[in-house]
């Protein structure tokens, strides 16, 4: 018997070569350039910042454009073909226009089994587009995504990358509707959320004008095993293999470790010293 695979992205999902303008206006680049000079500065060696550059401009574009391979190309030293290369070797950059909110919902195993299958459907036919396309306001892309390390939490739908977890087809058709009609929406943990284009300048590394606060951190399902180990007295087993004998746990470590497991990770800071003497 003869078995088919599908690997990568789905049929129906566009993945066309990169288009757009060839240039950026005058203005614009110098206003990228100057960012582009602070994420650049924080590297030993200045084609390291490829990745946050990539995401620069996609945060002005809404998705990757010539201009946008052309002005990192140049910056760092690099042909178009080599910035175009990493650029399509990884999903976070998108090649079509991105509307203000990525939907993003997880199909992988888990997520399947428990009803990501049925949500996505749910969304393709409630929003008429197919994963990977935009709706009309341009409000809204939709797409099915890879593992996102939540299935404690599943199904999970990601928007701009902030999840929501638990969810079902009813309630992922009232997000998008929030969405698109404009009402603040809260992600069950993580950032508050902000357009793509805000969330693209986040992950290029430079300063959230956002509040720092989160909507919540570990939850309950996460934290279940560590439970059910601590009440049995559970231990990890030494690194030569031997059995090793369950010690209660150190009531001033446990203390440290629970008083900071929910606190948010710093964001970027503004000014960041340079390190090394490489290029700029």
């Amino acid at each position: 018997m003869t078995v088919f695979l599908n690997l990568g992205q789905r049929p129906e999902e566009p993945g066309p070569p990169i288009s757009g303008p060839a240039v950026y206006p005058p203005a614009v680049e110098a206003r990228l350039a100057e960012d582009a000079a602070r994420i650049i500065g924080r590297y030993p060696q200045a084609r390291s910042a490829l990745l946050p550059l990539l995401h620069l401009v996609q945060s002005e574009d809404g998705c990757l454009t010539p201009a946008g391979i052309a002005f990192c190309a140049a910056r760092l030293g690099l042909t178009d073909a080599e910035v175009t290369a990493v650029a399509t070797f990884y999903s976070m950059y998108r090649r079509t226009p991105t509307g203000d909110y990525l939907v993003g919902v997880c199909t992988n195993t888990l997520c399947a089994i428990m009803g990501g299958d049925e949500i996505l459907e749910a969304l393709q036919d409630h929003l008429g587009v197919r994963a990977g396309e935009t709706t009309a306001d341009r409000r809204v892309t939709l797409e099915h995504i890879e593992c996102n390390a939540a299935c404690d939490y599943a199904p999970v739908v990601m928007v701009n990358w902030e999840f929501f977890d638990n969810q079902t087809p009813s309630s992922a058709r009232d997000l998008v509707d929030q969405l698109r009609a404009g009402v603040p929406v809260t992600p069950t943990r993580g950032a508050p959320l902000c357009t793509f284009r805000q969330t693209a300048r986040t992950l290029a590394g430079l300063v959230d004008p956002r509040p720092e606060t989160d909507t919540g951190g570990t939850g309950d399902a996460t934290l279940a095993g560590l439970r059910v180990a601590r009440a049995d007295g559970m231990s990890a087993p030494h690194p030569d293999g031997s059995e090793r004998a369950a010690t209660p746990p150190d009531p001033a470590v446990t203390e440290a470790a629970d008083s900071t497991r929910d606190e948010p990770a710093p964001a970027p800071e503004a000014d960041v010293p340079r390190s090394g003497a490489g290029p700029r």
